[in-house]
């Protein structure tokens, strides 16, 4: 099993006319969703991250009502031209909860006060990959884009993107601007991005960017990952319930019988799999912690026969990923 000692040389894959690690890292949990945050770890595992070949971060400007891009300030304020640098904006959030409202916003307007807010909180000059986070329902993608569009002119943004967008809108997107990269939830227990996104993707020149790669921590295996604090948001998840979440651990089982066959951890096979689905891959495995993050980047190492590739794909979660689907489904305006 790869140990601290024995971190492996992170491989590198493109991103539009960007070269970044193989692996990402999503800085979500760092201060939004996942329960209590500590910020002295985050910044440590922010900078151990760089430190380990993994320069990609991802944030966006709802994770922690912003907080999350300050926090990336505090690393970016001495390290900037060692990160590949991701944020997102379009999701709307509730002036008192400050949660997301369930509203997105694609207009001209708010693509441009979106990307101004962002550099400021960043304290950066450029934002290398901007992603639309959800695809505004009531508003033509291609009025979204060409906004976009004229921020890279402006020298704002080098690269767009677009989460959790179907295959006909990504192509309506790519005919008005290159998109560079189409960052959707995909792991062993999430397949739908295979069903027309993914090979949209490929027939753009988007890479993937899976976020959740680890099933948000179901796929670790760990007894921690259902030992769930009170305002961890995975309690209203449909397949961290009741008879679904046994269902599911079950199935993680599975993946712990082959993680035993290659001496890796389950984390680190779910990893592994998505890597081997192909080079325009980039998975951004969530962490806030250094000890996770030594152990997703093990993953790099890990080598999976193709019996083994094809048993895991085989596995289907049970439940929803969200408890209201049309939130990341039929956004195609």
């Amino acid at each position: 099993m790869t140990t601290p000692s024995s971190t492996p040389v992170v491989p590198r894959r493109r991103i539009g006319d960007l070269e970044v690690s193989a692996l990402g890292l999503g800085c979500m949990g760092m201060s939004f969703a996942y329960g209590p945050a500590d910020q002295t770890e985050a910044v440590a595992t922010l900078n151990q991250a760089i430190d380990s070949g993994v320069d990609f971060l991802d944030t966006a400007d709802i994770y922690g009502a912003g907080a999350n891009e300050e926090l990336l300030a505090q690393v970016l304020a001495d390290r900037r031209d060692e990160v590949v640098l991701a944020t997102k904006f379009g999701i709307l959030l509730d002036e008192e909860t400050g949660r997301p409202n369930g509203q997105v916003d694609g207009s001209p307007e708010y693509v441009r006060a979106a990307v101004d807010a962002s550099l400021r909180r960043l304290d950066v000059d450029v934002i290398d990959l901007y992603y639309v986070h959800r695809v505004d329902p009531n508003r033509p993608i291609e009025e979204t884009v060409g906004a976009l569009g004229e921020l890279v002119q402006a020298g704002k943004v080098r690269n767009l993107g677009l989460s959790e967008a179907n295959a006909a809108t990504l192509r309506r997107a790519a005919a008005v601007h290159p998109i560079a990269a189409l960052q959707s939830e995909w792991s062993i227990f999430s397949r739908d991005v295979e069903m027309g996104a993914v090979d949209a993707a490929r027939e753009v020149g988007a890479t993937v960017v899976p976020y959740s790669p680890l099933g948000r921590g179901l796929l670790t295996g760990s007894s921690s990952a259902t030992d769930l604090a009170d305002n961890d948001f995975r309690r209203t998840l449909p397949r961290w319930q009741g008879e679904n979440l046994d269902r599911n651990l079950e199935l993680v089982a599975r993946v712990r019988t082959i993680a035993e066959e290659v001496d890796a951890t389950p984390g680190q096979v779910a990893l592994a799999w998505l890597l081997a689905q192909g080079d325009d891959v980039v998975p951004i495995p969530g962490t806030k912690r250094r000890k996770y993050l030594v152990e997703n980047i093990g993953a790099v190492a890990v080598e999976l026969t193709p019996a083994q590739l094809d048993s895991l794909s085989e596995l289907e979660a049970v439940g929803d990923r969200y408890p209201d689907m049309d939130w990341v489904a039929g956004r195609s305006a």
